[in-house]
């Protein structure tokens, strides 16, 4: 953590105990953006007083409670450190409501202790607390001997019945940390699976600030996807959480290129996407771009595409990430035949740029899950080279040398008679960069207009 904001906080006077994310990764030698605090001792209106002069303070709410405050500090150097704030509450706890595994809820009590706290917590690797006045660490689980041997543990039997949401933060964890479950963790995902479908699709997809970046896209954005993409098959969590896949699971492709039953290589796809630092959207098309393969007959991408709609919709990804993945899914089966500096202007024309990468970075993380000829690759890598090159070349309507003003002098109508006009000098201009001249392309206007 940022020395500034651990320096800010102990001048609070408050015994505050660093706590989850932050501490695990100090524990791995990596820095964290988390900025969380357990204060034992002090109830919300005690830390609402402590904090107040220093800064914005916002109620921190955990499922419509009230559990703690986030500090957003006036002192720039500071807020600059912590732009999301700074979050400090009391000790959490579980009570029970009544008889059922369900009947429970967590409340925030400033008498319990700081090992009350990490008793609640999901996994014991996030179970770590770092006190910032010693420096002790609180560790009541083994979270940090368990980090070590990359073991993935509950903290207690109940830890999916508390919060589903959290068996797909475990395939996060996998991911990002290479965690491997204990028979015991694996058996209760087993038998919590099901209940991943209670959860509300931001969480897992959309994100709370409605920024995609739920807990499914950052499993996919962590460097081991395709461990944890077979661990939510074999738990049964991928297809209670993406039905969309479920056909895919066990689906025979019975061919020599495509080797894999089809989920193995859609994980095979997603993982090629990483090793290759993919953005998200290229990410999430690997994980869809298949989805429509059972049951199709030659055209997949089209079924695939709107499976890929429906899946994100549900998981409440923002419209246009939803929208451009969607594209993604649709375009991704095109051929790599003939590739030279005119099929890529084309290739940019029908596309955009943006999309054409992501199409190529697609293709090339599918090749991947395939036996294929190096030749292919090879083609595959050559598009993403030309596409550089000739990313400079004429390729949208406002690298023309003339424009709609121009025609309408020359007789043409606004509407489609412009617009085709115009696509069709455009396309001559792909395909020959050289006629892109004002009065090359007013003339050849001025022939389509007699």
């Amino acid at each position: 953590m940022d020395s500034t904001i651990e320096d800010f906080v102990r001048g609070l006077a408050l015994d505050a105990y660093l706590v989850g994310g932050a501490v695990r990764d100090e524990l791995r030698g990596i820095d964290s953006k988390d900025a969380d605090f357990v204060v034992p001792g002090v109830d919300y209106e005690g830390l609402r007083r402590a904090l107040e002069p220093h800064g914005r303070v916002e109620v921190l709410e955990v499922a419509g409670r009230q559990v703690g405050a986030r500090l957003y500090p006036s002192d720039t150097k500071i807020r600059a450190a912590a732009p999301a704030g700074i979050e400090f509450a009391p000790p959490r706890a579980e009570r029970s409501t009544g008889p059922g595994r369900h009947d429970f809820e967590i409340v925030a009590d400033p008498g319990l202790s700081i090992e009350d706290d990490m008793a609640r917590r999901d996994f014991t690797v996030n179970a770590i607390a770092r006190r910032l006045d010693t420096g002790e660490l609180v560790d009541p689980f083994g979270g940090e001997a368990d980090l070590e041997r990359g073991v993935l543990r509950t903290v207690g039997p109940r830890s999916f019945a508390e919060d589903p949401l959290r068996l797909v933060r475990g395939l996060r964890l996998v991911s990002q940390l290479g965690l491997t479950p204990d028979a015991q963790t694996l058996q209760q995902m087993r038998d919590e699976a099901e209940s991943v479908r209670l959860v509300s699709g931001e969480r897992v997809g959309g994100g709370l600030h409605a920024d995609g970046m739920g807990e499914l896209s950052k499993l996919l954005l962590g460097a081991h996807p395709k461990q944890a993409l077979q661990l939510a098959r074999d738990t049964g969590v991928l297809t209670a959480l993406l039905p969309e896949l479920e056909p895919a699971v066990g689906f025979e492709q019975d061919s020599e290129r495509q080797h894999l039953p089809l989920e193995e290589h859609t994980f095979a796809v997603v993982q090629a996407a990483a090793d290759a630092d993919g953005s998200l959207a290229v990410r999430l098309a690997a994980l869809l771009h298949d989805s429509g393969k059972p049951g199709a007959d030659d055209d997949h991408d089209e079924r695939g595409a709107e499976l890929a709609s429906q899946a994100l919709a549900r998981l409440r990804y923002p419209t246009r990430l939803r929208s451009y993945v969607t594209r993604l899914v649709r375009a991704h089966s095109f051929a790599l035949d003939d590739i030279d500096e005119r099929f890529a202007r084309r290739f940019l024309r029908e596309h955009g740029e943006q999309l054409a990468f992501d199409l190529v970075a697609h293709k090339q993380a599918d090749l991947r899950g395939k036996k294929v000829p190096e030749s292919e690759l090879e083609a595959a890598d050559r598009l993403q080279r030309l596409l550089e090159r000739e990313r400079t070349q004429p390729h949208r309507l406002e690298d023309l040398a003339v424009d709609g003003s121009d025609l309408i002098q020359l007789g043409y109508r606004e509407g489609p008679e412009l617009g085709g006009m115009l696509a069709a000098l455009l396309d001559a201009v792909v395909d020959d960069p050289a006629l892109n001249t004002r009065e090359t392309l007013l003339e050849r206007a001025r022939a389509q207009a007699r």
